[in-house]
Order: C-alpha cells, then sequence, then structure tokens
C-alpha cells in the first residue's frame, strides 16, 4: 500500500518543481541538500535528489534556496587595431612584421594621424619634415602615405643593424648617428623608455598570437629574399653586438616616451 501511495506522488513531485532547476534545503544542523524537486507531505517534505527521494521532517527545514547560476560571459569580440589593412600592406610590401609596425605606431602616436611632436615630427609613425621629404611623403598626415614611409624606414633600420630590434628601435627614436656615436642604445631616458615600451607591446603582440595559432609560429618578417626579420629581440639593455659604422646621417623620426633626462639632440 505504501509503494503504491509513493507511485501516485512521483509524478506531483516531478510536476511540482520546474525541469533543470536545482535547489538548496538547508537544514537546521547546517547541512545544504542539492535537490531537483521537494514537496511538502504533512509534516515532512519528500526531497527529489540524484539517486532518488529523501523524506526530511518539516521542522528540520531552515529554507530553501535558488541555486547560484553563472551564466557564461559573452566572449569578448577580437577588435583589429586601427589601420589594420595599411599596416598589413606595408607589412607585406617591406617584409616587416605588422605588430611590429603597430607596437611602433601604437608608442609613437597611439594611431593619431595628426600627432605632432615636440621636435615637429608628424603622423601616426612620427616622421620629420626632412625624413618625410627623404622618403618621398607628399602628404605626412595621410595614414597610407605615414604607415608606408615609417615601415619602409624601420626596414632599413633592420637591414642595417642586422634585425637587432632594440638598437633599430633606438635608432628610429634617437637617430642612427646617436646609435654610432655610443655604439649602442643612446643614454637618454627617452630612448631607452621608447624602446622598452614598444618592445613590450611587440612580445604581448607575438605571445597573443601565438595562443591563437600555438601550431605555427609566425616570424617577426618575411623576406623571400633578402631576410630582414626581427626573429630574436635583444635585451634593452647593452646588445653584445657593436654596431656597423654609418655610411650616411639620418635624422631620427619620433619624440615618443618621457624624456626624465635631457633629450638627446637627433629626437623629435
Amino acid at each position: 500500500m505504501r509503494v503504491a501511495r509513493t507511485a501516485l506522488l512521483l509524478p506531483l513531485v516531478l510536476l511540482a518543481t520546474p525541469a533543470l532547476r536545482a535547489e538548496y534545503v538547508v537544514l537546521r544542523s547546517g547541512q545544504r541538500l542539492t535537490v531537483t524537486g521537494y514537496q511538502l507531505l504533512g509534516d515532512k517534505y519528500r526531497l527529489q535528489m540524484k539517486g532518488g527521494f529523501v523524506e526530511v521532517a518539516a521542522e528540520e527545514v531552515v529554507t530553501i534556496e535558488p541555486e547560484d547560476v553563472f551564466a557564461p560571459e559573452p566572449a569578448k569580440p577580437v577588435v583589429a587595431p586601427p589601420y589594420r589593412e595599411l599596416v598589413e600592406a606595408a607589412a607585406a610590401r617591406y617584409s616587416v612584421d605588422a605588430d611590429l609596425i603597430t607596437s611602433v605606431i601604437a608608442v609613437e602616436s597611439n594611431f593619431d594621424p595628426k600627432a605632432v611632436s615636440r621636435k615637429n615630427a608628424r603622423g601616426l609613425m612620427q616622421l620629420l619634415p626632412e625624413t618625410a621629404a627623404r622618403l618621398g611623403v607628399q602628404n605626412v598626415e595621410d595614414p597610407q602615405e605615414n604607415i608606408d614611409a615609417g615601415t619602409r624606414y624601420l626596414r632599413d633600420l633592420l637591414l642595417r643593424y642586422n634585425n637587432n630590434l632594440v638598437l633599430t628601435l633606438a635608432a628610429y627614436n634617437a637617430g642612427p648617428e646617436r646609435v654610432e656615436q655610443y655604439g649602442n642604445v643612446p643614454p637618454f631616458a627617452e630612448t631607452i623608455s621608447y624602446v622598452r615600451r614598444v618592445k613590450r607591446g611587440y612580445e604581448k603582440s607575438k605571445a597573443e598570437s601565438s595562443k591563437k595559432a600555438p601550431a605555427t609560429k609566425t616570424p617577426a618578417a618575411n623576406a623571400p629574399a633578402t631576410k630582414t626579420s626581427v626573429t630574436k629581440t635583444s635585451p634593452v639593455t647593452a646588445p653584445a653586438a657593436k654596431t656597423p659604422g654609418a655610411a650616411t646621417k639620418t635624422p631620427a623620426t619620433s619624440g615618443a616616451g618621457t624624456a626624465a633626462a635631457p633629450s638627446p639632440p637627433g629626437t623629435s
């Protein structure tokens, strides 16, 4: 008779609780039971749990709480950096890593095509007037022209310093003549800070890229005939290799960074 009564109550219990919802039954003892259904029958609760049913005296139940439900966080959309198409076009044309170009732009101008430094360097990649003229730039504030010329200059420096990224960045900021003068990164606070900031941004970009595509390694630059890729970056402090002698003096392009010490004469 008791079995028959239990059989009749089962559908009632299932109807009394929403499907796929779990709740906590908190007992006086402090115990918390996870249930998927319950029903008050006189002075007892019949609790539906994994594997069957349990009856508990109603006076032992302190409260019944809904189980915490945490909605999964929506996936964050992948946002490409500004001017990505122009950067990738220049990267392909001059065999320089697009992430390196973007990292330089981020520190130089924070993606502001109308940025002007205190030394009159202009545009996304902060070209000095003489550098822009030498590279054939007609409108330094035009993103396409500025990125193309700045990337070409970056490529020339990579070739000049045998893909030493630290010296390349130091020359981009302070001018090749300063790198030649000191045989290393010039001891200017602005230049040291600039090199570190660009390197940090570049390495972060490469780390994120490797997470997205762990099976393939993306080289710093793609050069089929002449290697201009930055495969390894030297530490900011004292690279081992001495720089080759400069054939011509080229003015620096940028004035990025914070000048805590006297600014290098070649910076913008």
